[in-house]
């Protein structure tokens, strides 16, 4: 018997076909022995028109190209003996038809690949002969033998051939044996070994430091994630307007057979002054001025000074940030600042010192050390537990607090989340000297969840538990600014700032040695750009180690959110439930990005 063999040299056709559709009127009407889902995908493929057909002639135009159409699919799909005929059906209204036949599949059969110039490891070829993912007896889809061959391609290259291409495939299509056997021709290229970097930029950036990023070392093999791997260190600095990271060409091999590897940095303007103002009605006015520096040093460092002028928090400092220090995905903060806090529950007016660690786990998540050191005067207003009795003093302290904590983020947006979870936990050892002296702990834990409760996710359920804890020490020897705290726009929504929680008589927030908050949100998409927020928020501010639950505040809201890309913008208003006399009607607040 005389096979019949088909031989595609150039490649197999791939159909991408959207989702289905309502189609009012269909190009031509598709009959024959077809299950469902083939019989949908030809009449997606197959299209609609504009309206019925006004003649015969142009039915049958309609049926031809529909026809056409069809039998792409169908030898896409491995259908290389489908029989498709087109007729026209009626006078006065013709319909065009096509009756399609798909006959028997075929498979795949015997995939091999041909070394067509260098060939790999013979440990290296078997494991990437392992990735090809075709068996015999596979339908003979186009689309899987194409992906197939950039299975291979990859696979070479994630072991070190950087160069690895294909030459053009050739597939036999045998009528026959109703066989599909693709050869694949690929030239693996040689394994290549990396050198240093070659550093390519306009700006001060040193390149020792930048070598020092690299996530491997002079005559390893190459591997394209440590090469993407370099340039996520550099793009997170965010010193950078553009980073390059690629391997350079083969003519630039090194005679120790290595080859460099290209990072070019485009500096973002050096220097950059911005200045700000925020309004509330629970926290009042401020201005801020922030002068930032990128790459003072040559080391992708940002050094920001501040002056913030404000009815609560003042100040006038210094932050220097210092990524990658020391190794990779560690960043060193050191900050100083002259600081006056005017808060209803104290006044506080010093010096604030601090140098933290910070180590990146992963992409989203962290964990951070370090040390502070705060001094200065403090006029407060406290609740003795002893007397029963409100009392003022002033006290000069000096305070080292030893710094730790975590952030874990599970969600899939910073700004915007819709699904997954997140979770904050920190410790602060304190010690304080000066007019008393006292050693303590203090604790909090955060852990905020996003649920989607619709298969689009326009509908979220979001939930918010902090707790918080001081360990030794009493309330009144306690620095204020050291106690627990609740209400405003990232706790208790409807109350104002430290509005939470017991007041002694003349309206002072009394502040507490534990915390308990707690929030819930139904958030609803409206549409591209506005979004809509109903929400509850409770907290409590506790007087022991141990939260309390018994004097729980809640506060009640909506809100409604537009949407930009970065983002979005929200507005909520928030009504206190049982309101003090203390306590105002309602609370506004604007912010960008989600209340948590």
């Amino acid at each position: 018997m005389l096979k019949h063999r088909t031989l595609l040299l150039a490649g197999l056709a791939v159909f991408s076909l959207s989702a289905s559709r309502a189609m009012a009127d269909p190009k031509a009407q598709v009959r024959g022995d077809l299950d469902e889902d083939l019989r949908q995908r030809i009449v997606e493929v197959i299209g609609e028109v504009d309206g019925p057909a006004g003649s015969r002639f142009e039915a049958r135009r309609h049926a031809r190209g529909a026809a056409e159409s069809a039998e792409a699919l169908l030898r896409s799909e491995g259908y290389y003996q489908a029989q498709i005929e087109d007729v026209v059906e009626g006078e006065d209204t013709p319909i065009a038809i096509i009756i399609v036949e798909p006959g028997r599949r075929f498979l795949i059969s015997n995939p091999s690949v041909t070394w067509t110039d260098e060939t790999p490891l013979p440990e290296i070829e078997a494991e990437v002969r392992e990735e090809i993912g075709l068996e015999p007896g596979d339908p003979g889809r186009a689309v899987e033998v194409i992906a197939a061959e950039g299975r291979i391609v990859a696979g070479l290259t994630r072991r070190g051939y950087a160069d690895a291409r294909a030459q053009p495939r050739r597939v036999v299509v045998d009528h026959a044996t109703f066989s599909v056997e693709p050869e694949y021709r690929i030239d693996s290229g040689p394994l290549v070994t990396l050198d240093g970097i070659q550093l390519e930029t306009r700006g001060i950036t040193n390149p020792r430091w930048v070598a020092g990023l690299a996530p491997w070392n002079e005559g390893d093999v190459y591997n394209p994630e440590q090469v993407a791997e370099l340039e996520r260190r550099l793009l997170e600095t965010g010193v950078y307007d553009g980073v390059g990271v690629a391997l350079t060409p083969p003519g630039q091999t090194t005679p120790d057979g290595n080859r460099p590897v290209i990072v070019t940095l485009t500096d973002r303007p050096a220097r950059i002054l911005e200045a700000g103002a925020t309004l509330s009605t629970a926290e009042g006015a401020g201005v801020d001025f922030i002068w930032t520096h990128y790459n003072r040093f040559g080391r992708a460092d940002t050094l920001r000074y501040q002056a913030r002028l404000a009815q609560i928090d003042s100040r006038l400092g210094v932050d220097l940030s210092l990524p990658h220090w020391r190794r990779p995905g560690r960043t060193a903060n050191l900050s100083a600042a002259l600081v006056n806090e005017d808060t209803d529950a104290y006044r506080r007016t010093g010096i604030s010192l601090s140098a933290d660690l910070n180590q990146r786990l992963g992409r989203t998540s962290y964990f951070s050390y370090g040390i502070g050191l705060d001094a200065g005067q403090y006029a407060e207003s406290r609740f003795d537990p002893v007397t029963q009795l409100p009392v003022r003093f002033d006290r000069d302290l000096a305070l080292l607090t030893l710094r730790g904590s975590t952030y874990m983020d599970r969600s899939n947006d910073p700004l915007n989340p819709t699904s997954g979870w997140r979770l904050t936990v920190s410790a602060q050892p304190t010690f304080v000297t000066g007019d008393d002296n006292v050693a303590f702990l203090r604790t909090e834990a955060q852990a905020t969840t996003y649920i989607p409760i619709d298969s689009e996710g326009r509908t979220i359920v979001a939930g918010r538990v902090r707790l918080g804890s001081i360990l030794g020490g009493e309330e009144l020897t306690i620095p204020s600014d050291r106690l627990f705290y609740s209400g405003g726009g990232g706790s208790v929504r409807g109350f104002e700032y430290q509005g939470v929680g017991p007041r002694l008589p003349d309206d002072t927030p009394r502040g507490g040695l534990s915390l308990f908050e707690t929030s819930l949100e139904v958030r609803r998409d409206l549409g591209r750009n506005f979004g809509a927020v109903v929400f509850v928020d409770a907290g409590a501010i506790g007087f022991q180690e141990t939260p309390n639950f018994n004097n729980l505040r809640y506060g009640v809201g909506v809100g409604v959110r537009y949407n930009l890309p970065f983002g979005p913008i929200r507005a909520d208003v928030a009504f206190p439930l049982e309101r003090r006399p203390a306590d105002a009607d309602f609370q506004v607040y604007i912010s960008i990005g989600q209340a948590f």
